[in-house]
């Protein structure tokens, strides 16, 4: 599976073109919204997203809820795209084309650099493309991956551990479900009640001084087979390609498996997950401090991934900056945005983590149709049991 996306954060619409997905697949339009309200929530969200109701409309690839086989097109309208037509317009607007100019970048921003790069003397043709609205279109590809894996009877959610200095404690012993339903539950995501009352108020401390907060993600996927990815090549490491899809999220600086980091602190036998044996599970882990991957592969444990934000970069408080006309000193410019995004975030990695195993699972179980798919997966897992 592949997918390209295009469009701008004030444009008409951001467009998503999915291929590989195999035909027969029964498929949710519902199930797409979901995800793209989802995105939509959290406290510390800004006036945007009082503006946009996304909602995706299904252009081409599926008919009577069932895939085709053929491209899936998406669309999500920019509902805000009518204070901006004339600014945004591909047409020629010379009476317009200085309205809205930006001259100052914002540090920490793409701004800066792609107007280096790309020659624009006007950094909106570098904003607009780099905003973090983007992110709605891979959560619908995201979406569309997810309804692959439900057929496998593989499931993904997600919640945040942090929020500028406050941890949050994670219960032991929830199922997936469970986890679900609490950060579905919780304004910040966040599975400890007490954790989320202070991000709370940190966030809005946050908002009033015109500041923002970034903090810390993690996604579990349950019920994926072992093998996938592969140890063969550095590109076919599944591990590896998880990563770049979350430091790819806008504002993501890092990313861990399992215990992470902490793993350098410890010794090999404090880290390293012992291998068991059972007539009902097969081969299985006594632990998973290493995420649910060895060697680039999985290893049927649950896969645990958590990724760093930063803080969002447009502060109501702008940092110093240089126009690129004058090469004065200015305070950088100032454009609509959240004091706290990290439990939006939270929804944009599960989709793009979502889509990697997605991906994976087609390249080890090729299929034309979802009921090949399906038969292919069972099939390796009862092989898998009996090795």
């Amino acid at each position: 599976m592949r997918y390209l996306t295009a469009g701008e954060s004030h444009g008409p619409q951001l467009t998503i073109i999915v291929e590989g997905v195999p035909s027969q697949l029964p498929f949710s339009k519902d199930k797409i919204d979901e995800q793209l309200a989802r995105r939509q929530k959290g406290y510390g969200r800004g006036r945007r997203m009082q503006i946009e109701k996304d909602r995706v409309q299904v252009l081409s690839g599926v008919r009577f809820g069932k895939t085709t086989g053929a491209p899936i097109a998406l669309v999500i309208e920019n509902k805000d795209w009518t204070h901006w037509k004339k600014i945004m317009s591909p047409d020629p607007h010379p009476e317009d084309a200085g309205k809205r100019r930006i001259s100052r970048p914002r540090p920490g921003h793409a701004d800066l650099n792609g107007a280096i790069k790309y020659n624009h003397r006007d950094m909106r043709d570098v904003l607009e493309r780099s905003s973090a609205r983007e992110t709605a279109a891979r959560v619908a590809a995201g979406a569309v991956a997810r309804q692959v894996l439900e057929l496998c009877d593989i499931h993904v959610t997600g919640h945040v551990t942090r929020i500028g200095e406050v941890a949050a404690e994670r219960p032991t012993g929830l199922s997936l479900a469970e986890i679900r339903q609490r950060s579905e539950d919780s304004p910040v995501r966040c599975l400890d009640p007490v954790a989320e009352q202070k991000m709370m108020s940190l966030i809005d401390q946050a908002k009033k001084d015109g500041d923002s907060l970034g903090g810390i993600v993690e996604v579990i996927v349950e019920g994926v087979p072992i093998g996938l990815g592969s140890h063969v090549q550095w590109d076919r490491k599944l591990d590896a390609r998880i990563a770049l899809a979350v430091v790819s999220i806008n504002a993501f600086k890092g990313v861990e498996f399992g215990i992470g980091f902490e793993a350098a602190e410890r010794s090999g036998s404090e880290v390293h997950d012992e291998i068991m044996w059972s007539g009902e599970r097969g081969f299985y882990r006594a632990t998973n401090r290493l995420g649910g991957f060895e060697g680039g592969m999985t290893t049927g444990e649950p896969i645990v991934v958590r990724g760093v934000m930063k803080p969002i970069p447009t502060l109501y408080k702008p940092l110093k900056s240089v126009d690129i006309d004058t090469k004065e000193p200015f305070e950088a410019s100032i454009e609509r945005s959240d004091s706290c995004a990290v439990p939006a975030a939270s929804v944009v990695a599960e989709n793009v983590v979502a889509w990697e195993i997605a991906r994976a699972l087609l390249e080890k179980f090729p299929a034309d149709t979802a009921d090949e798919l399906s038969e292919y997966v069972a099939q390796y897992r009862e092989k898998a049991l009996r090795f």
